[in-house]
């Protein structure tokens, strides 16, 4: 089938082009930038001129396609609220280009929307619109595209992690850069679900081939990892002191990031593994810390 592929150009987009490319389809990427269009080109994907930002562009990429994949996100974690509801938009778009046909769309949002209370791990039959995390916006547009007859289906990401990138612990590796000392809230039991980026990448052509109308996919293969060891392996690899802080210290040493520290999101993907035939196979996230490198 012929893709369109936001973030194409992205960590997990052009790990997903090749993917795509060996199961046979055909891709149009999403790049805003002739370098990208050039990157997308090279990879042997047809480029498509537009943006987040541009609602339109998103449409008219959709309208050449047998299938959506949307994995672009404006990852300004300083700005995540808008940058959620900019992603609202860019779904709303894709799907009024599918509505009146079967074609799927998978779009993606974070692990933590399956959790059903405190200490259970995320599941992919659960919507927890308490949830803190502002990314709920992304599924309660998908849900509206599905009530609409879009053949829309969530993929939910956890850390999605190699030894250069790790989700949003690569932000926490900054502040602990910055501030001097690689720091967990309370006692750090508070665990973030994880998976390799090469997992992910052959999990969302499987949904987008298989998938069924409204489902939630959990891309997990760690169901949590502890803030305190993710920390102490942060704090070596930085040659770092490593310190608990309490919840109100966290705000004032973590900044826009406080939101996320003490989060507990462990997830499981026992469904989603049989019901895609997935088995992630790569490394761990520990594995991928403790293999980057701290000097860059």
């Amino acid at each position: 089938m012929r893709v369109f592929l936001t973030g194409a150009t992205g960590f997990i987009g052009s790990a997903i082009v090749p993917e795509l490319l060996k199961a046979g389809h055909q891709v149009i990427g999403l790049t805003r930038s002739d370098a990208g269009a050039q990157a997308l080109a090279a990879a042997g994907v047809q480029a498509h001129r537009g943006s987040l930002e541009d609602p339109d562009s998103l449409r008219a990429g959709a309208i050449q396609a047998d299938g959506v994949i949307h994995c672009a996100f404006d990852h300004d974690f300083s700005n995540f609220v808008a940058n959620c509801q900019k992603d609202t938009r860019a779904i709303e778009a894709l799907a009024s280009a599918l509505k009146g046909s079967d074609r799927p769309l998978v779009i993606t949002s974070g692990v933590g929307m399956g959790s059903p209370g405190p200490g259970q791990p995320a599941t992919e039959d659960v919507f927890n619109l308490d949830h803190p995390n502002p990314r709920s916006a992304s599924e309660i547009a998908g849900a509206a595209a599905l009530e609409t007859g879009v053949n829309v289906s969530v993929m939910r990401l956890p850390q999605v992690h190699d030894p250069v990138k790790q989700g949003l612990i690569t932000p926490s590796i900054e502040i602990a850069r910055a501030k001097g000392v690689s720091a967990y809230v309370g006692d750090g039991a508070n665990r973030w679900a994880a998976a390799h980026v090469l997992d992910v990448a052959r999990l969302y052509p499987l949904a987008l081939q298989r998938g069924q109308a409204g489902a939630r996919y959990n891309a997990v293969a760690e169901e949590g990892v502890s803030a305190r060891e993710i920390a102490e392996v942060v704090g070596a690899g930085l040659k770092l002191p490593v310190v608990s802080l309490t919840p109100e210290e966290a705000a004032g040493h973590f900044g826009w990031f406080a939101m996320f520290a003490g989060l507990d999101m462990p997830a499981s993907s026992a469904w989603t593994r049989e019901t895609l035939g997935w088995t992630p196979t790569g490394p761990g996230l520990i594995a991928d810390l403790r293999a980057m490198d701290y000097g860059v």
